[in-house]
C-alpha cells in the first residue's frame, strides 16, 4: 500500500521511509503526489496537527494521507516548545537554540524532556487511523553527534550514554518516538485488513 505523507521534509521522509521498511507499506511526499502547500498547524496537540495536515492532502490528492506532528517537551520550559517546537528555533540555528535550553536547564537544574510523535492516517471513506510515539530522556550538557537532525544533539538517553545525534540510523528509528509512533501504526494499519 502507498501513502500520501504529508510533508516534504527530507530528513522526515528519510527516517519514516525506514521505519516502515518491510511492513508492505510506503510512503510518497506530498510534493511528489501534486501537493505544493503547507497546512497551517494551528491545533493545541501533536494529534490536531497530524489531523490538520492529512486531511488537507486527503482533500488536495483524493488518496489516503498519513501525517506526523512531533516535538519536544522540556521539563525545565514547563513542557514547552511542544507543538511549536520547529517555530521555537526562529531565526537562530537548532544548534543555538538547543544551547539556550541547556543553559536554561542549567539554570533551573531541571533536564527532564521527551520527544513526542503523533501520527494521523485518513482515508477517502473517512476511516482514520491515530497512533502516539515517546521517548524519554534529558537534556545534555553539551551537544553530541552528527547523526540525526533537529534537538538530536542535545537529546541525551542516559541508559545508552549518548545522545539521539550520536546514534546510527538503525539503533534511532529502533527507540525513537517517530519510530514507535510509525510502528504502532503500521500494526494498527494491518489490523484494519485495508493494508
Amino acid at each position: 500500500m502507498t501513502l500520501v505523507i504529508a510533508s516534504n521534509n527530507k530528513d522526515k521522509l528519510r527516517e519514516i521511509r525506514e521505519i516502515l521498511d518491510g511492513t508492505g507499506i510506503s510512503v510518497i511526499s506530498q510534493s511528489e503526489a501534486g501537493c505544493h502547500f503547507e497546512a497551517e498547524e494551528n491545533g493545541a496537540t501533536f494529534t490536531e496537527n497530524a489531523r490538520i495536515k492529512a486531511k488537507a492532502a486527503l482533500a488536495a490528492t483524493g488518496l489516503p494521507c498519513v501525517a506526523d506532528d512531533s516535538g519536544i517537551e522540556i521539563d525545565a520550559l514547563d513542557g514547552g516548545p511542544g507543538i511549536y517546537s520547529s517555530r521555537y528555533v526562529g531565526d537562530r540555528t537548532y544548534a543555538e537554540t538547543c544551547r539556550e535550553i541547556i543553559k536554561i536547564a542549567d539554570e533551573k537544574g531541571v533536564r527532564g524532556c521527551r520527544f513526542v510523535c503523533a501520527v494521523v492516517c485518513v482515508f477517502p471513506d473517512g476511516r482514520e487511523i491515530t497512533a502516539l510515539g515517546k521517548v524519554e530522556g534529558t537534556v545534555a550538557k553539551e551537544l553530541k553527534g552528527e547523526g540525526g537532525f533537529g534537538y538530536d544533539p542535545m537529546f541525551y538517553l542516559e541508559h545508552l550514554g549518548k545522545t539521539m545525534a550520536e546514534l546510527s540510523e538503525d539503533e534511532k528509528n529502533s527507540l525513537s518516538h517517530r519510530g514507535r509512533a510509525f510502528r504502532e501504526f503500521a500494526g494498527k494499519l494491518k489490523e484494519t485488513g485495508i493494508c
